[in-house]
């Protein structure tokens, strides 16, 4: 599990305006030497300045790296990609969350019923697979809880083969994002992580499909 300084210091940073995934960067020690931030907007070096000064309190010699969203589709691929929240948005009317996904140039759509924090979750789940990533995984628990910094959303997965638990959290603008980067959080290390029992050979939608991302 990540320590509590650690989770602290990545709830600080998700706070900031527009981050939409952060990415902790460690040294051969296990260290924090460094993070990344992917952010939306016209405006990074603001949220720049912020995570330096989030990361001055908690790791004064961390790197801070700033990237636009803009760089999903420039079709990275590796390791070092991560999968991020696109979109977001929640029927009021039925409770369907619907969450949007994208990766090294795709884009993965999940629904999900149960109102924003359960299905907030399972939309995010749906995504990944429709991006094409093997998930072994279910919901165990989608708890909201008030930490330091305010409240955030707390999601628990259980393994459906040896792979142990997994948990995030996350702090947003809402509760469907919060638990939809919840759900990242605790899951993209696992399916970015190269290895190819996590990927289908069906490859996910372009961004560019349909006018998107025009």
């Amino acid at each position: 599990m990540m320590p509590a300084i650690e989770e602290d210091f990545e709830l600080e940073l998700r706070s900031l305006p527009g981050v939409l995934n952060v990415g902790i960067n460690r040294g051969d020690s296990g260290e924090v030497n460094g993070v990344t931030l992917l952010v939306r907007g016209e405006h990074p070096e603001a949220v720049r300045e912020g995570a330096l000064q989030i990361a001055s309190l908690y790791y004064p010699d961390a790197a801070v790296v700033v990237e636009r969203a803009s760089s999903l589709a420039s079709g990275r691929e590796g390791s070092s990609a991560r999968v991020a929240l696109v979109q977001a948005d929640l029927n009021e009317r039925d409770g369907v969350s619907e969450v949007h996904l994208g990766y090294a140039g795709g884009v993965g759509i999940g629904r999900a019923g149960s109102g924003p924090l359960i299905g907030g979750a399972e939309a995010t789940m749906a995504a990944l697979r429709d991006l094409g990533f093997v998930i072994p995984f279910y919901v165990m628990t989608v708890t909201k809880v008030d930490t330091a910094i305010g409240w955030s959303v707390i999601v628990t997965f259980r393994s459906l083969a040896r792979d142990g638990d997994k948990i995030g959290i996350a702090r947003s603008g809402g509760d469907l994002e919060s638990a939809a980067k919840a759900t990242l959080d605790a899951l993209n290390r696992y399916v970015t992580a190269g290895d190819d029992r996590t990927r289908k050979a069906s490859e996910p939608r372009s961004l560019f499909e349909n006018g998107e991302g025009d």
